[in-house]
């Protein structure tokens, strides 16, 4: 039997759930994921002297396995010479994702990736802003299934950001936990 996928299980399962548990009057009124963005920051990596020619796209290869779709390039708006950063210089990739794609690595992030970081303890709720979005950071991308990291040439970290669409912090953090995330227990 096909498994259901995390998109068809919220509109089934989880949104109805919320609506009860939450008193909302609307079904719509339920908090939703609305995207996931992906940032990978370069940061020195962009002074190594093959950077644009070898670096920059092996990550950008990296990059798409993992998420299914190839990032966008971010530049720097101006030049800072303390940083030896010239504007127009990459300083980072992005890729935002929606719809069916943004289920899919909600989904990996939760069954895949937690898993096999090292001590993961659960997520710390201050990680949690008050609009309700979650800010995930790796400080190593070889925790994705799709890397293997004997192969990888380049190690790098990442920052995902869980964009919601909630009435309240309260209502993001209980969509969260339907989803399958794990938080550390309050003391």
């Amino acid at each position: 039997m096909k498994q259901a996928s995390l998109r068809e299980k919220y509109q089934k399962e989880i949104k109805p759930e919320l609506q009860k548990e939450l008193g909302l009057k609307n079904v719509n009124a339920s908090p939703v994921l609305e995207k996931v963005v992906v940032n990978v920051g370069l940061g020195r990596m962009g002074q190594n002297a093959n950077f644009q020619e070898k670096v920059l796209p092996e990550i950008i290869k990296e990059v798409s396995q993992m998420f299914g779709q190839k990032p966008s390039p971010r530049p720097a708006k101006k030049s800072i010479s303390g940083f030896k950063l010239r504007e127009g210089q990459t300083v980072g990739i992005k890729v935002t994702l929606r719809g069916g794609r943004m289920y899919d690595v909600v989904d990996k992030i939760v069954k895949s990736v937690f898993p096999r970081v090292r001590d993961f303890r659960g997520i710390n709720l201050k990680n949690i802003d008050e609009k309700g979005n979650l800010n995930l950071g790796f400080r190593e991308h070889v925790v994705f299934p799709e890397i293997a990291q004997d192969i990888s040439t380049v190690n790098f970290g990442l920052q995902i950001t869980v964009v919601v669409r909630a009435r309240k912090r309260e209502h993001a953090i209980e969509l969260y936990k339907k989803l399958g995330f794990l938080f550390k227990k309050e003391k």
